[in-house]
């Protein structure tokens, strides 16, 4: 691509929205700057993987599902679940190695997307974030009442208060708990990933006391819940399946681990193995703790709100309220640490790009995190907790996540079969680029001079390079095999776009209930013959010869693809078709003001302003001989 042509890349408008930055190099860490330090391995990753996933809802999405969904049949709707999240930390464990900087999904998408989806999931993530701690903290105080004699029991400088004449109910034990977790989180990734471990681990203990006595007294009682009247699966197939819809967001947490991708110190080997062990030992507790419980109690006379502390009491175990209260308070405060580690970096990450302000990309000297991000964040979630029952937007939380699984399992398809082929050059070596064209049109069309005789050996062999290329026959078929990677290209291009408008209008349509059964039933088969179409062209051509060299080779490779990532598409989008409408409404109106932020700040100072796009080979090279840039 010539210098004009690659100048393209500039601008705004919609060409903005498409610019696609490159992945974070050798040469841009070494350069210092905005670095954070390298101190997690593999049992960190596993302890903040596990502590964000369980939190307190495990304690009583087992009451409700198996009363309203599943039945017995509990324990495969857990199955069912752990096996579709696994599809997403499939695909988050190869970008995950192959794109280790902080920023997870907002950081991967900008690589393989664009700058304006990027954007939308970077600032969908800090709404998810900032709610999620926010609801966790507010879920602690009334379980830490229970140690005191009941809901209204607290101290009073912790209790809830209402504000008269306001209809508002304060909680100072979350915003207090918040403010703890944020200044732990500032005083370092090591300090703060132990506290986390050791609180995960004593939830984990909890957790299999609830296994080893449960099954103790299952044995003593015959498993008196498996031998209820309507068997196994009392609500049907459809009620387990629609149990697994429910079940699913006790998964998500795992992505956490991929945000921290910066701080590990060997990604390419410890973040697969980390995401992978995390949600491995989460599905493991989740289905054995709904083993017992369901076998101890009949479905139907489940209490929905504290099954398994009903379920001890109802055999004269009382004293174990306590012990599984004590569970669910360090599960929330586990889960508040996972819900608050990961939006400083992302902050971080999008700071960085220029599309938010540089405040934010600063990163303390001592400690090597970003503290005034954290401080940001605290703040904001700890003011959220303090004033507002968050419980309403909890929806809001799902939205941000379950587009992030969407997006990762997009790029995974991008990576393999339209890696970029270009990739940025900042303004600072355009000039650079200038002369390395001119060097080369001289080396084409120049002659063969006795003055350069003494570099005579590599420009004759530059030119006997130069007149085999302009045979015919060799001309020819370097032509044809151009010409059929464009063509492979393109049709690769078209085929992803089949599966997502595919997926998007089979599962709208799928969900329309209000539709005509015949219209939905068409539009539904519509739907199916372009994800079918996509999907079929995908596995038949041939993937991206560029996806070897893509990034941070050597690590973690995404199985089954195709299959494995159209499979996450298709699930991740069903479920956000079926969060509501008033979920997405109030969703809405964040996004629409992240674009007017873009609009007005990120799109003009993002750093790929000013940046032409060059084959990756002509990059390297420009690169190689500007020694001493800092990228």
């Amino acid at each position: 691509m010539g210098f004009e042509a690659a100048a393209a890349g500039r601008g705004g408008g919609v060409r903005a929205l498409m610019r696609r930055k490159q992945v974070d190099s050798e040469r841009a860490r070494a350069a210092g700057g905005h670095q954070l330090r390298k101190e997690l391995s593999i049992t960190q990753l596993v302890a903040i993987g596990v502590g964000s996933t369980i939190g307190a809802g495990v304690y009583v999405l087992v009451g409700t599902v198996a009363r309203e969904h599943a039945g017995p049949a509990l324990t495969l709707s857990f199955l069912i679940a752990g096996v579709a999240a696994a599809l997403s930390a499939f695909c988050y464990a190869e970008l995950a190695s192959r794109c280790p900087s902080a920023g997870s999904a907002y950081h991967y998408s900008y690589i393989c997307v664009g700058e304006g989806v990027a954007w939308l999931i970077g600032w969908a993530l800090i709404l998810e974030y900032t709610i999620g701690g926010s609801a966790v903290a507010r879920g602690i105080s009334p379980n830490l009442a229970l140690f005191f004699g009941g809901p209204d029991s607290l101290p009073w400088i912790l209790a809830r208060h209402e504000i008269p004449g306001l209809d508002v109910v304060v909680d100072p034990c979350a915003a207090f708990l918040v403010f703890v977790v944020t200044a732990l989180l500032c005083v370092g990734i090591k300090e703060s990933s132990f506290v986390q471990g050791v609180v995960t681990v004593l939830n984990c203990l909890v957790m299999l006391f609830v296994i080893i006595a449960g099954s103790y007294i299952g044995f003593q009682t015959g498993w008196v819940g498996y031998k209820v009247a309507g068997g196994f699966f009392p609500y049907g197939v459809n009620g387990m399946l629609a149990g697994s819809a429910t079940v699913f967001f006790a998964y998500i947490g795992f992505d956490s681990v991929a945000s921290t991708a910066e701080e590990v110190k060997n990604p390419q080997r410890d973040l697969p193995l980390g995401i992978g062990t995390a949600l491995s030992i989460c599905c493991s507790l989740y289905m054995l703790v709904s083993v017992v419980i369901v076998g101890l109690v009949p479905y139907f006379a489940m209490d929905p709100d504290t099954p398994i502390s009903s379920a001890f009491a109802k055999h004269g175990m009382h004293w174990a309220m306590y012990l599984v209260t004590t569970g669910a308070v360090l599960a929330l405060c586990s889960t508040l640490m996972g819900s608050i580690l990961p939006q400083p970096r992302i902050l971080m990450a999008m700071a960085r790009d220029g599309l938010l302000p540089s405040f934010f990309c600063d990163v303390n000297k001592k400690t090597q995190v970003p503290v005034k991000s954290t401080i940001v964040t605290g703040i904001c979630a700890a003011a959220l907790a303090f004033f507002m029952d968050v419980s309403q937007l909890a929806g809001m939380v799902s939205v941000g996540t379950l587009l992030a699984f969407t997006i990762v399992a997009v790029s995974i398809l991008i990576l393999r079969y339209v890696p970029p082929d270009e990739v940025p050059l900042p303004s600072s070596l355009q000039a650079s680029f200038r002369l390395s064209q001119e060097n080369d049109e001289e080396k084409v069309t120049g002659p063969l001079g006795d003055e350069n005789h003494e570099q005579g050996a590599s420009e004759i062999s530059d030119v006997i390079v130069v007149e085999s290329i302009k045979d015919p026959l060799i001309e020819k078929q370097l032509y044809a095999s151009k010409l059929d990677e464009t063509k492979r290209r393109k049709t690769a291009a078209g085929s992803i776009a089949s599966v997502c408008i595919g997926v998007l209008v089979l599962t709208s349509s799928a969900s329309a209930t209000f539709l005509p059964f015949l219209v939905q039933c068409f539009i539904c088969v519509f739907g199916g013959l372009l994800l079918l179409a996509g999907l079929g062209v995908l596995c038949w051509i041939d993937q991206d010869d560029g996806r070897h060299s893509f990034g941070h080779s050597g690590g973690f490779i995404c199985p089954f693809v195709p299959l494995l990532p159209v499979m996450c598409i298709l699930i991740n989008t069903y479920l956000l078709i079926n969060l509501g409408g008033g979920t997405w409404m109030r969703v809405g109106v964040w996004l629409v003001m992240g674009v007017f932020v873009y609009i007005f700040y990120g799109r003009t100072h993002s750093s790929l302003t000013d940046v032409v796009y060059v084959p990756v080979a002509k990059a390297n090279e420009i690169y190689g001989s500007s020694s001493g840039f800092v990228a």
